[in-house]
């Protein structure tokens, strides 16, 4: 995989259970070879979305495995977070050997370090494989927050750094990474609600949540936004689509998005709402106005752009 392909829309794909709670590999197949037929150009296996921290070592790389064979030629990059350094290391080496093309490397859950020891496990994790790699930058969820001169860094020790997810929500820290880095690393906006704004600041790519639902949209959103840039009509276009789209692109922004994002995937008819515990589905008066939301988006017309 190489920095050019870390472009475009790229799925932060959900794991789908089965009612026994294990998990369905024949959706799983079928979903990540659906979303690339839809226009998506990778897939992020084993993300936040995907409930990592839930599945044990051995369905970590079962899940890799069925989406390898699902994907073809499509690129397939791992999520790479765990409590430990010697974890990530393990999964990311097991990845590689999984037929991954490129890694997500995350901070480690729960320790949030001082720069020394978040350096340090950035760099065990980098230098575990050859393969390509983005950083994750997530400090509303993991509390780890990689500034740009942080980025820069990384990518200064590690040829193999190609990209970098942001997820701050903060749109300025795709200008302070542009600034920072020129065109060294590949900029991925990371919250389904900044995708526009961070297209417009020169983001390259979208690792997305609603996309398992609504892929064909997605990807004509990320196309639009970029197209904005010098193109007025495209910018319109991408703003009509946007509004349209924003009462469901901010279910990824809060604490129960896999349950919500589940929700819109099984109203389209693209998987289930079963998540696995601590997670439990969404119930009643609130599973009712989620449902509000999405049937009032998806009953308006959908602008054409």
């Amino acid at each position: 995989m190489q920095q050019q392909d870390w472009a475009g829309v790229f799925p932060a794909i959900t794991t789908p259970f089965r009612p026994d709670g294990e998990i369905d590999e024949p959706f799983l197949a079928e979903h990540a070879a659906w979303l690339v037929a839809s226009g998506c150009v990778g897939v992020v296996a084993l993300g936040s979305l995907g409930e990592a921290a839930t599945l044990r070592p051995d369905e970590k790389i079962r899940v890799l495995r069925i989406c390898r064979d699902a994907l073809g030629r499509t690129p397939l990059v791992a999520g790479v977070s765990g409590l430990s350094t010697d974890e990530c290391v393990a999964l990311a080496r097991a990845a590689e050997q999984a037929g991954c093309a490129g890694l997500m490397v995350l901070p480690p859950y729960v320790y949030r370090g001082e720069w020394p020891e978040t350096e340090a496990h950035f760099s065990a994790v980098l230098s575990a494989t050859g393969l390509s790699c983005m950083l994750y930058n997530n400090p509303i969820a993991y509390g780890t927050d990689l500034s740009a001169r942080d980025v820069a860094a990384l990518a200064a020790r590690h040829a193999n750094v190609h990209a970098v997810k942001e997820s701050s929500g903060d749109v300025r820290r795709v200008t302070a990474l542009r600034a920072e880095l020129g065109d060294r690393l590949q900029l991925f906006a990371g919250l389904d609600d900044m995708i526009v704004e961070a297209a417009a600041m020169g983001a390259d790519g979208w690792v997305a949540g609603l996309v398992n639902a609504l892929p064909v949209e997605s990807v004509r959103l990320l196309a639009l936004a970029r197209a904005g840039r010098t193109d007025p009509a495209s910018a319109d276009a991408a703003r009509r689509l946007y509004e349209w789209f924003l009462p469901l692109l901010r279910f990824d922004t809060v604490p129960r998005f896999v349950q919500l994002i589940k929700l819109v995937q099984a109203e389209v008819g693209k998987g289930s709402e079963r998540v696995r515990p601590p997670r439990l589905p969404l119930a009643d008066a609130e599973r009712a106005a989620a449902l509000a939301v999405v049937r009032g988006c998806l009953a308006a017309q959908r602008p054409v752009g």
